[in-house]
């Protein structure tokens, strides 16, 4: 791995460090996986996350991408508006692309194009990444499962598809377990985050479930804790859990050297859904996370029974 400094003032060790804070700042679930990765494969990690967490922040925020992991400085757009933050993430994407061009300008873009000498990570999966972005900021409501699969796929699988390339796996098979972990882990988002969505007008249940369960989204927006309600919250649990257990074939599938890092990311989520389970109400009162004790006690419970759920 270079140390030359680049046109950002920051050596490539220095933009890698830049993307391992970002990553454990704000990946709290997803850091505990990547600790245990061999540090070649968890160095492109920490980039990748880094440049699709950016994008995320862009759309939800309005995060102006060229001050992020500047020192003491603002990282917001003056402006935040719809397009501002739209004009930001096609300038993002422009920054992607110089990164596999090889003339990044952002650290966390050097991490990435240094990544890339080492890893075939399709650039397709970070622009779908990028497009389920762009969506966030327009559609706030679905209308079928269907709808939110497509969303999964935009925002979920093609995180899936970049971690495959930098894991390695045995077979084309791994591709579609995979992309079942990521919809389980998005799902999980989903289910948790039901009361953190309502703050940015975002209702991601789809509504013919809301209907079919009888909940009205002014019910949604009243936290109303009834039994129409808790059905509700137990359904989407129960199928995130059914997309766990597709996922299982994925451990034998992957690379050894990954196979225990992705068993603990998905864990850790799947531990989240299974406190959910005890009271799923908790989604539409609090964002629900695990305690640093809850994490290690996922590390030891996989060591002794490497399953997702």
């Amino acid at each position: 791995m270079s140390s030359s400094p680049h046109v950002t003032g920051m050596t490539v060790d220095e933009a890698y460090r830049l993307c391992r804070a970002i990553a454990h700042k704000h990946g709290a679930n997803f850091s505990v996986g990547f600790r245990f990765l061999p540090k070649e494969k968890r160095l492109a990690v920490y980039a990748a996350y880094a440049f699709c967490r950016v994008a995320d922040d862009i759309a939800d925020d309005g995060v102006d991408w060229q001050r992020v992991g500047l020192e003491g400085a603002d990282s917001l757009l003056a402006e935040p508006t719809t397009e501002n933050r739209r004009r930001g993430l096609d300038s993002w994407q422009a920054e992607l692309d110089a990164a596999y061009a090889g003339t990044p300008a952002h650290p966390i873009t050097v991490a990435l194009a240094d990544a890339l000498q080492h890893f075939n990570i399709p650039r397709s999966a970070f622009v779908e990444l990028l497009d389920g972005c762009r969506q966030d900021m327009v559609k706030t409501r679905y209308e079928t499962f269907e709808e939110l699969l497509r969303y999964c796929e935009l925002v979920a699988s093609s995180i899936s598809d970049i971690s495959l390339s930098i894991f390695g796996y045995r077979s084309p098979d791994a591709i579609d377990h995979g992309r079942s972990l990521a919809t389980a882990l998005q799902l999980t988002n989903v289910t948790r985050d039901i009361g953190d969505d309502l703050g940015r007008d975002r209702i991601y249940l789809p509504a013919e479930e809301l209907r079919r369960f009888g909940v009205e989204e002014e019910e949604l927006f009243a936290r109303s804790e009834n039994e129409r309600m808790l059905r509700l919250i137990e359904f989407q649990i129960e199928r995130a859990q059914g997309y766990f257990r597709e996922a299982e074939p994925l451990l034998q599938e992957l690379d050894f050297d990954a196979r225990f890092p992705t068993l603990l990311m998905g864990g850790v989520y799947a531990t989240v859904l299974a406190k959910l389970r005890k009271d799923p109400l908790v989604a539409i009162r609090r964002r629900l996370s695990l305690s640093t004790m809850q994490k290690l006690l996922v590390v030891g419970t996989r060591v002794l029974r490497p399953r997702f759920v």
